[in-house]
């Protein structure tokens, strides 16, 4: 027999974690689907500044506030700013004003999955398809060939949703700008000077049409992005799968950088992993479609340089559980509700974004960024 939910979410990442875990502390029960085999299938990436105005408020209204605060990375909201030639242009200490604390997102994602009832989520779920089935039902097919009915489907899947077509054809454009990640672990014992240059929370270091990218997480390590303007085929050509020779092949557009700065890839532990960065425009939006909406990344996938996706996926995720309990027996009116003013918000999001992302790698960087810094105090 074909499973029914009256309220199903795909996706169990932050955005939709955090809509089931405040539809629970207002007795509404939703379904949760995730392609991953089990919450510990893959490293959930590295720390996360929640913002006030947007993730803090998520995580209040979820009611995991005062066990978020617990978790929060001391001295995390420290910031340094350096050129290619490692001169300090900015060196701002936590000031432990709580505006923008750390956390470890798998620490995060730990602490919403913890607050759900057992079987929330159901894990080993992937969707092939989904498609509406009239008066705002839907069936959602997954790969093992099992299909569910709901009258709510929520597409919190991320970038390459697969529930978004059934709102809109937009699909995620390359930005411009390509990422490789590394890892440095027990940096203070095993690479200390490249500790010293990320310090205690974020660097940046940046050049023309280039950086270093880097944040010290809770266990100690160091993870670190070495970012490029390049064509989108530019990662293709480079052998992941021999770490040295990636090494060699990433800091060649690094020749003429300092050596400390070269070392935050060069003494890299482990394999490097290649991001190509994708958004959707700036302003995505839908007409609303009976029984589905989008959330997070899925709505509104941006660059990562103004920090808002994780945030804005809490709140999304909070804000649609907010108005369906709102709303009780009237879906359309919580959907559009909450499309209403998400829509507005991450456009104003995206565009930050995308106008942080324009200055970083600018010829006079890393000026623009520290005008950035200034700018806001």
């Amino acid at each position: 027999m074909t499973t029914h939910h009256p309220i199903a979410v795909v996706g169990a990442g932050l955005g939709g974690l955090a809509l089931a875990r405040v539809l629970h502390v207002h007795g509404i029960e939703a379904a949760l689907y995730d392609l991953d085999a089990s919450p510990t299938a893959r490293v959930q990436g590295g720390m996360l500044d929640i913002h006030e105005d947007s993730g803090q408020q998520a995580l209040r209204a979820a009611r995991l506030y005062e066990e978020f605060l617990a978790l929060v990375h001391q001295g995390g909201q420290a910031v340094r700013v350096l050129d290619k030639d490692a001169t300090v242009v900015l060196d701002q200490p936590d000031d432990d004003a709580g505006g923008r604390p750390e956390i470890d997102r798998g620490d995060l994602r730990d602490l919403l999955l913890g607050s759900l009832p057992e079987g929330t989520v159901r894990w080993g779920a992937k969707v092939t398809d989904a498609r509406p089935l009239g008066d705002g039902r839907h069936e959602v097919a997954l790969a093992d060939g099992t299909v569910f009915t709901t009258d709510l489907l929520v597409g919190a899947d991320g970038a390459w949703s697969r529930v978004r077509p059934l709102v809109s054809d937009a699909r995620p454009a390359y930005t411009g700008v390509s990422f490789v990640e590394a890892d440095l672990h027990d940096a203070d014992l095993r690479h200390p000077v490249s500790a010293e240059v990320v310090g205690g929370g974020m660097l940046f270091a940046l050049g023309e049409g280039r950086g270093f990218l880097a944040h010290r997480e809770t266990d100690g390590s160091l993870h670190v992005y070495a970012a490029l303007e390049s064509d989108e085929e530019w990662l293709d050509g480079v052998d992941f799968t021999d770490t040295e020779a990636a090494k060699a092949r990433v800091l060649e557009h690094f020749a003429d950088w300092d050596k400390g700065l070269r070392a935050l890839v060069a003494d890299a532990d482990g394999a490097l992993v290649p991001r190509r960065i994708h958004a959707l425009p700036v302003g995505h939006r839908w007409q609303r479609v009976p029984g589905v909406t989008l959330l997070g990344d899925a709505a509104h996938l941006m660059s990562p340089f103004a920090g808002e996706g994780a945030n804005l996926a809490l709140l999304d995720g909070a804000e649609l559980g907010l108005a369906l309990a709102a709303h009780p027996g009237d879906t359309e009116a919580a959907l559009a509700a909450y499309e209403e003013k998400l829509f507005p918000r991450s456009e104003r999001s995206a565009a930050e974004s995308a106008q942080q992302g324009d200055a970083l790698f600018r010829a006079d960087a890393p000026q623009r960024l520290l005008n950035l810094f200034t700018a806001h105090g």
